[in-house]
């Protein structure tokens, strides 16, 4: 519950001092690029080395890789379908195909399926939707945030983009079976508090709900695709095809309904893809995420 409150009233703080002007008009770039270069990375080096490879990583990572490629075949599909910029659709496949399976994750699952469903969620959340934003998320952000880009500049972007950085650091710390100094370790813990806050400051300063916005439709189909469509085939495919059950593959499918990712959204920011879109994904997406995760619950009761 104090993770849903804080969350609430961080974005109301960000709104606020947006409407107060107690903040000047670039606070959102500042605590944008504080999460990306030190927040992301502080996360990465605490949790990946703690990580145990097995079997058991497949569901739950899964579900995460499977949201983000459908994600990416479906609006980069209809982009060049219907003509739409290229920001447009990668802000689309950004911040509709990496969920919320932290901030909103951890309050929800703890509170539905206790410490056995978190176990299956940090697995959902570092190898998924964590390694995803650090490799193909910032491919996705780098190739539609130009008009042209070449293979040269994708290597470029990706291996100088922090939190990249900082996964390869804690893969290698886990390959060679080692842990980092128990200080260290510490301080990057500490660090990595500061994501959800800053985050959500950020995009609480840049809610801007405009009736007459040309990002309604597109924020409509976002949110369709990321509340409703990925876990009703996560859902499918794992339950039905697959025939799998029991708490691990609940928590998978209620992973796959979480709402846009916070972070993702502030490297759409970054990067220039549709910001006002992006940050209304993560702004209504959050409320709205509460009444369809409820509805999910409750179809994995009677499945």
């Amino acid at each position: 519950m104090a993770n849903i409150i804080l969350l609430f009233t961080c974005l109301f703080l960000g709104f606020f001092f947006k409407k107060s002007s107690l903040f000047p008009k670039e606070t959102p770039v500042v605590l944008n690029k504080f999460v990306i270069y030190i927040s992301l990375p502080a996360m990465a080096l605490h949790y990946l080395p703690k990580i145990e490879l097995s079997p058991k990583l497949l569901y739950p990572i899964g579900a995460a890789w499977i949201g983000f490629f459908i994600a990416f075949g479906l609006f980069a599909s209809l982009g060049k379908w219907l003509g739409w910029s290229k920001k447009l659709t990668g802000c689309l496949i950004l911040t509709s195909g990496l969920g919320n399976t932290s901030f909103i994750g951890i309050p929800v699952i703890e509170a539905l399926y206790g410490k056995e469903g978190l176990e299956t969620l940090v697995l959902v959340d570092l190898p998924g939707s964590f390694i995803m934003l650090s490799t193909l998320g910032i491919i996705v952000a780098t190739t539609y945030s130009r008009g042209k880009t070449n293979l040269k500049q994708i290597g470029r972007q990706i291996i100088s983009f922090p939190p990249f950085i900082a996964f390869i650091v804690g893969i290698s710390l886990i390959l060679l079976n080692r842990t980092l100094p128990e200080t260290i370790d510490g301080v990057f813990e500490k660090l990595s508090y500061t994501i959800s806050p800053l985050a959500l400051v950020s995009v609480g300063y840049q809610i801007n709900l405009e009736k007459r916005s040309k990002h309604w439709n597109f924020l409509i189909l976002g949110l369709t695709y990321q509340l409703i469509l990925w876990p009703l085939i996560i859902l499918v495919l794992y339950k039905i095809i697959l025939n799998q059950s029991g708490t691990a593959i609940n928590v998978c499918i209620m992973e796959a309904g979480m709402a846009p990712m916070i972070t993702a959204s502030i490297v759409a920011s970054a990067y220039g893809l549709k910001p006002k879109l992006s940050n209304m994904m993560v702004s209504i997406g959050i409320p709205v995420s509460f009444i369809t995760l409820a509805f999910w619950y409750w179809v994995l009761t009677v499945v």
